[in-house]
Formats: C-alpha cells, structure tokens, sequence
C-alpha cells in the first residue's frame, strides 16, 4: 500500500478512538479513465471530514455529502457505484466515461485496525477479510501474489509493502533512494560489506545487510516484484550482485555509472556464465534522463525509471539514450554524471 492509503488508516483509527463514526471506502473496480487504481482508500469521518482519494476528487462530494446524511453504510457494508451513466459521468467529472465501484464499510473495530498497522508498521504484507453482511473482519499473513479481490459477498485487500527494493551500498544516493521509495510502497533492504559505510547508516525501517552482494541477492530470492540496484562505484561489489540479479526474475536490475562505466560493466559480466538476454536487462547508466547530477535528483530518476518499467510503460517515449534531447555523461567523475538511462 502506498503513503496515503497508510495515513487513510492512522486517520480512521484516530477518529475511531476519539469516538467518531467513520466510513472507510475502497475503490474494488474501474472501468475506462478512472482516475484511482482498485485498493485505493477514503475514510469519511461524521461531521464531513476526509482523508485519502477514491476519484482524484471526482465524486468525493457526493459521497461526504451521503454518508454525513446517513444515506450509505450506516450500520453494515456496502456497494456504491458511480459514472454507470453518460450522464453521471459528465456529472461527477470522470473522464472518459469512466467508472467506478466502491465498498463503504463503517468502522466499528478499533483493536482490529490497530493490529492491522501494527503489522504493517513491521513491514508484514497482511490480507484483510471484509464480510459484507455481517461486517466482520479477519487478518492473515498474505502472499505477494495476493491482490485486491471482490466477490459481492467478502472483501479481501492486501496492505503493507508488496514491492521490494534491495540496494547495493550505503552511500548518500542510497539514503535518497530508500526514503523515496519507501513513500512508493517498496519494502527496502541495504546491502553494504564495508563498516565506514554500515556503521553510519540511520534510515528507519529499512533493513540493512552487511554480507557480500551476492550471498545477499540470492538469499533475498528475488521475484517479479523486486528491483535491485546497485549503487557502490565498486565493481567488486556492485558486479557480484548483477551477475546474480540478472539471472534473477526481479522486475528492474539497475547500476550507476556513466556510459563510459557501463559498457565497462557489461564487458565484465560478459566474461561470466551470463546469456545476452540476461545482459541486455541491465539497466545502465540507471535512471530516466532527467538532467539532475544531485543525489536526490538522482535518486528521482531511479524512481522514475523503475515506475516506468513497473507500469510497462516503453522508455524509448521517456527519455532513453536514442533521445537527443540531453546529451549523455561520458565522464567517469566520482557522481558518475548518471541519473539517466543508457
């Protein structure tokens, strides 16, 4: 679950303890340009007050409006739709004729909330089970191929960190990386041998490793919702862990380094039991071409690139090393010149 989804709950459990009535909405089903993905959440407190986003702000009034009147999930859960219609959709502002159904549960379960981000907050990937006619809760450990399911009857949504993100090296781009992409949703996991570096590292709830890159990449057992990158400047450690990372299902395999260093790097692991296609995965220099030299900039353009890939979206459309729109970093300076894509 992302950031906002996250504060939708901590805002419902605290209006539940201070004896507010709240409504929690998720958003089960989309069809045409729905401006919010199935999962996401809105909580609606009595006296009209909201957190998170079903629409983008399309329908949000509407909804306030009928749960403070007492109209939608008064006492048990339910089933709302809206933009069936041309008509309702040009009057709620969904594009496209898009449409969407949404499940309003009243929250009654303060103890099952809390335990829920209790879970969550320790990185867990936890299903929850809403019964629609009686209200129920239930929470289990949840599998990364679980997802957001609707039957009419029951409810199940996944929450905590579906996707994992494993670095490779503790320098200052490293702590940009990890805070951004903790704010996406990406459980994240340090990898870094060297004590000047593991010594020093603080970022919360991200878990830190201090074995070599490639004992760690193969205990991670990474699959298709795990990118890894590696961003220590040293070959040593950096090419241990793409030699294992590219034979890896993991969606984004990504290294820092200008062209120059990245053909370098692929000239190396082409010396091992590497095939072509496993090669050709890297993506190197790492990042979309974004122009930015900083760490956070480049951090950003990492970011970016693994949303792109995430979405299936085509990076020659993005900024790739066919774009001419920014020449690429040939030097081998010690930033590398490289949040970019080569």
């Amino acid at each position: 679950m992302d950031s906002v989804d996250l504060q939708v709950l901590k805002n419902s459990l605290a209006w539940l303890e201070a004896g507010r009535r709240v409504v929690l909405a998720t958003v089960v089903e989309t069809w045409g340009s729905a401006p919010r993905p199935p999962g996401a959440l809105l909580c609606v407190r009595d006296d009209g007050q909201v957190a998170g986003s079903v629409s983008g702000g399309c329908v949000e009034d509407d909804l306030i409006e009928r749960i403070r009147a007492g109209e939608l999930a008064r006492d048990k859960p339910e089933l709302t739709t809206y933009g069936v219609t041309k008509e309702q959709a040009e009057r709620f502002g969904l594009p496209c004729g898009g449409r969407l159904r949404i499940v309003l549960e009243p929250l009654h379960d303060a103890a099952s909330l809390s335990a829920l981000l209790e879970r969550v907050s320790r990185r867990e990937l936890v299903l929850r089970e809403l019964d629609m006619a009686s209200g129920a809760v239930s929470l289990q450990a949840a599998n990364r191929s679980d997802t957001l399911s609707f039957t009419g009857e029951r409810l199940s949504a996944v929450f905590g960190p579906r996707w994992r993100l494993l670095i490779i090296g503790a320098g200052q781009s490293s702590r940009y990386l990890t805070q951004m992409a903790q704010a996406l949703d990406y459980s994240v996991t340090i990898c870094d041998p060297r004590d000047e570096y593991a010594d020093g590292w603080d970022i919360p709830d991200a878990a830190f490793d201090r074995g070599m890159p490639d004992d760690v990449v193969l205990a991670f057992e990474p699959e298709g919702h795990t990118a890894i990158v590696a961003l220590t400047h040293d070959p040593k450690l950096d090419d241990l862990a793409l030699l294992e990372a590219l034979k890896s299902p993991a969606f984004y395999v990504g290294a820092l380094g200008s062209r120059i260093t990245t053909e370098k790097r692929r000239r190396r692991l082409a010396e091992f039991d590497i095939s072509a296609d496993e090669l050709a995965r890297l993506h190197g220099p790492v990042g979309l071409r974004i122009g930015g030299k900083t760490p956070p900039e480049i951090a950003v353009s990492i970011l970016a690139e693994m949303t792109a890939v995430r979405y299936g979206v085509d990076l020659a459309s993005v900024g790739t090393k066919d774009s001419k729109a920014v020449p690429l970093e040939d030097s081998d300076a010690p930033v590398c010149g490289a949040p970019i894509r080569g």
